[in-house]
């Protein structure tokens, strides 16, 4: 039913294009629900894939599947207060999935990196995607004004404790993955093979993480 729910809200987007986009204004808080599920499919199928370019096609899909809800999002300009915040926390969310997805599997090219060791960094990522997808279903249940266990100021608390949040999960998401490609760098300048790792996740200059 969610994947009906989802594939008729791409045709509209793709019919409607500003129908679309005045339903993300009036309503961001929409998206959180939706992708909260698809995070925690990412982060169940990261944790049951085996560590190999091949077996990672099932995570890269959901992300991508996603993305365009998140590209979709990023074009909406006109939001104030709280609409703001939900949708700045669900890009969030967007962003520490992109790291993810992008540069492990990039690690997955890697051979400076052992099966043991990309399983680990697997399960440290899957455990920051779910931390940041259960910090959305909580952006979800207080987002709306009809929460009648809090009042308006309340609800801009909680929802700026959220944002502050995911925050920093997406700066320990992106600290996760510095260090671990610059382990990769170390035993490549041990092995005097630095070019191949520097054309893999890129020069300081391009590098998103």
């Amino acid at each position: 039913m969610k994947k009906y729910i989802l594939s008729v809200l791409l045709l509209s987007t793709l019919v409607c294009g500003k129908a679309h986009a005045q339903w993300v204004v009036t309503d961001p808080t929409n998206f959180a629900g939706n992708i909260a599920n698809t995070v925690k499919e990412i982060a169940t199928a990261g944790k049951t894939v085996k560590n190999t370019l091949a077996g990672f096609k099932e995570v890269e899909k959901l992300y991508n599947d996603t993305k365009k809800y998140y590209d979709a999002l990023r074009k909406v300009n006109n939001l104030i207060g709280d609409a703001y915040k939900v949708k700045e926390c669900i890009l969030m969310v967007g962003d520490i999935s992109d790291i993810y997805v992008t540069s492990y599997k990039q690690m997955l090219r890697d051979p400076n990196f052992r099966p043991s060791e990309l399983a680990a960094i697997a399960s440290g990522y899957t455990k920051l995607l779910e931390q940041s997808g259960e910090s959305l279903k909580e952006l979800k249940s207080v987002a709306k004004s009809g929460v009648f266990s809090m009042n308006d100021h309340e609800r801009m608390q909680a929802i700026d404790r959220i944002y502050t949040t995911l925050r920093e999960y997406r700066s320990l998401v992106s600290y996760y993955t510095r260090k671990n490609i610059s382990v990769s760098y170390v035993r490549a300048r041990e092995k005097g093979d630095l070019s191949a790792v520097q054309a893999l996740y890129g020069n300081t200059a391009n590098r998103y993480w």
